[in-house]
């Protein structure tokens, strides 16, 4: 099947996870502009991708006993590779990992408070599935394209959160500083635009802040969890003074309120970071290295420009990611596969591509933590080191690897493919460099790829001569230097 318009097969690498065959026959004589609207308005497609789990015509899970993603973290994040290679709302997916190297929350650290099973279902709960709060995961789809200041508001009363920036010890006789912290240096304007006198005004902010059992259940009862909870006696009631602007007007201190009244503290503050204009500049340099490049640093006209639409629309994400994706700097021909693939990404455009009968994600687990990427389980409050630092000798080595085994589980199935190709080598190489798309070789590399088709014996183009070279063929593509960007 033909490959799309540059554009469009562009937009859908960088705002999702690559085009699949389906995506090649429904994006066919599309726009750029359309299918980015598609991306965008994603509340427009169904969310039922869920209900295809266990169906043997999609990417297959492997548990033990039932599968449970809601209490057991492996089965989640099969659940969540799932999702990426087969929703209809890719960019809902990619945005959620977005947020969730933003707000990294490590899975190991949070059951190392609560176990677990109630670790899990703070990380990866799906609403209505058992009793208790959504997760951190369904708060980043929830909130994907929504508004910044409210996904922040709810990040900082998340029970994940809590745990793993320890909250819940966060009381007025001893402010805990870390979320306070983090906040700041992390999730909002970054370092350099706050001193440790306001690191420790913005813990007194979330004093109270704290996490409550919600039932008697024990940690290892499903239907037991957690909850945030506001306790307004341990509020620190007290004016809290920054050195940056809190208010419109100028005002840089929240004023004393009642215990009753205390969470408004909290309002004022994460409200006065989220609209910072460092914050908006911050976020837009975060968004050109996700989608725009990594191989250049963030153009100054591109951060001012979307940090203007970022204030301009009142902190909506929406408006932010149609802008960018519309925009000069993006669709620039010389940025294509600009950006290196993060493992997960790697792992799921791979098996929309190669295919994936008979296939389970749970294979990928292991070959993802060895490139250096479990999902809930970012290395520290900071995110996963990204552009070049995925790419150690042996994070490189285990793609090469996870080509190999899903290449030769799928090698009847590319063969049967690729058989109306196999006139000569080249038909045979050519097929494979459409259905695979990596970025385009250099005439050395495409020759050396030609070479390995025809060493031990003629081209034939037999069905023997296909079974053999198919599996070898694909796996050098997918382990090439040239498939490692998006």
């Amino acid at each position: 099947m033909a490959r799309l318009d540059w554009q469009v097969e562009h937009v859908l690498r960088r705002a999702a996870f690559g085009p699949d065959a389906a995506d090649l026959a429904r994006f066919a004589n599309t726009s750029a502009a359309a299918v980015t609207a598609y991306l965008v308005d994603f509340e427009q497609q169904p969310d039922d991708v869920d209900a295809r789990i266990g169906d043997s015509a999609y990417v297959g899970i492997t548990s033990r006993g039932q599968f449970s993603p809601n209490t057991r973290i492996n089965d989640a994040r099969q659940r969540w590779l799932f999702r990426m290679v087969h929703s209809r709302r890719p960019l809902q997916e990619k945005m959620a990992l977005f947020w969730h190297n933003h707000f990294a929350t490590t899975y190991t650290k949070v059951a190392g408070g609560v176990g677990g099973v109630q670790s899990t279902k703070m990380l990866a709960l799906k609403a209505g599935e058992l009793p208790g709060p959504q997760g951190q995961l369904e708060l980043f789809r929830q909130f994907a394209l929504g508004n910044f200041r409210d996904l922040l508001f709810n990040v900082a009363r998340d029970p994940a959160m809590v745990v793993f920036l320890d909250g819940r010890t966060n009381v007025k006789r001893k402010p805990q500083e870390n979320f306070g912290r983090e906040i700041m240096e992390l999730f909002t304007f970054g370092v350099g635009n706050y001193v440790e006198e306001d690191v420790y005004a913005a813990a007194r902010v979330f004093t109270g802040w704290n996490l409550r059992r919600a039932t008697d259940l024990p940690n290892t009862d499903p239907a037991g969890y957690y909850e945030f909870f506001y306790n307004p006696a341990q509020h620190d009631t007290t004016a809290k003074t920054f050195t940056f602007p809190v208010y419109g007007n100028g005002g840089l201190t929240i004023p004393e309120r009642t215990a009753a009244d205390g969470m408004q503290d909290a309002y004022d503050f994460i409200t006065a970071l989220a609209l910072h204009p460092e914050t908006a500049r911050r976020l837009a340099r975060k968004l050109w290295n996700f989608f725009v490049s990594e191989l250049e640093a963030p153009d100054p006209a591109f951060v001012e420009a979307v940090a203007t639409v970022y204030l301009e629309n009142n902190m909506e994400m929406k408006p932010v990611v149609r802008y960018i994706l519309g925009s000069s700097w993006f669709l620039d021909p010389s940025r294509l596969y600009a950006r290196y693939s993060w493992p997960v990404e790697f792992v799921v455009r791979a098996i929309r591509e190669v295919g994936w009968t008979g296939f389970s994600v749970n294979t990928a687990r292991t070959p993802m933590a060895n490139m250096g990427q479990t999902l809930f389980e970012p290395p520290d409050v900071a995110g996963w080191p990204q552009g070049q630092g995925w790419f150690s000798t042996g994070a490189m080595l285990a793609r090469v690897n996870f080509a190999t085994s899903l290449a030769s589980n799928q090698r009847f199935n590319l063969a049967g493919a690729a058989a109306p190709h196999r006139a000569s080598p080249s038909t045979f190489l050519n097929f494979f460099l459409q259905q695979l798309s990596p970025s385009p070789y250099a005439t050395a590399s495409y020759n050396e790829l030609l070479a390995y088709l025809s060493a031990g014996g003629a081209w034939t183009g037999s069905d023997t001569q296909l079974n053999t070279k198919t599996a070898g063929l694909a796996k050098l593509i997918l382990g090439s230097a040239d498939y490692q960007f998006v």
